[in-house]
């Protein structure tokens, strides 16, 4: 799931921006005096979020990741059953070649050699419904993890939350600033009551 993450990366970025031109929309400063008080209360209200942990932990992601892989087996599966059928055919073209006509020859290597295009534009048609899910699944794992954000930074006074995770930019950020676990725990819950909501409509 690393286009996920990279997605996940996209939305903390966005979101951070959101807050800052939220924060400074409402509060313009005209004294330097209220410059410094600005700075201090932009480092009071700086967390940081592992996206690694997040990803792994949050239970939308590993449903859709989940799902992801399942899908991915299907098509797998149904392309190789299709493989196999047209090598048996070859096989049974190349062991009974030798009793049937030029004419009838040529006619099983054409409808083979069909055969044999049609499997290959499968395959891409498969590759293509793959991309087209995984970009469904991140489409819906950035509006989740977007909006909860957004709502939680203004509902905590949040100016900043940074994403951290290894190989980022950030080479050190100080524990007391992570909220890893709270926001899993309220995305979670989030998704649970969503799963309650859909439950309850499917049951009317």
């Amino acid at each position: 799931m690393k286009n996920l993450s990279l997605i996940l990366n996209v939305v903390l970025f966005v979101a951070v921006l959101v807050l800052f031109f939220l924060h400074f929309s409402s509060h313009t400063q005209t004294k330097e005096s209220d410059s410094i008080v600005v700075t201090r209360s932009l480092q009071a209200n700086i967390a940081y979020i592992n996206s690694d942990t997040l990803l792994k932990n949050y239970e939308f992601s590993k449903v859709a990741s989940d799902q992801l892989e399942n899908k991915k087996d299907e098509l797998q599966a149904e392309y190789e059953n299709r493989a196999r059928g047209l090598q048996n055919e070859i096989v049974n073209f190349q062991r009974n070649a030798q009793n049937m006509t030029i004419a009838q020859a040529r006619a099983v290597e054409e409808d083979l050699n069909k055969k044999q295009q049609n499997l290959l534009r499968y395959q891409e048609t498969l590759t293509q419904t793959l991309i087209l899910e995984e970009a469904k699944i991140s489409n819906e794992l950035y509006d989740k993890v977007a909006n909860y954000l957004r709502d939680y930074g203004l509902a905590n006074n949040y100016q900043f939350v940074l994403t951290y995770q290894k190989g980022s930019g950030v080479l050190y950020a100080n524990d007391s600033l992570n909220i890893t676990d709270e926001i899993i725990s309220g995305l979670n819950n989030a998704y649970q009551l969503e799963g309650q909501h859909v439950d309850s409509v499917d049951a009317q």
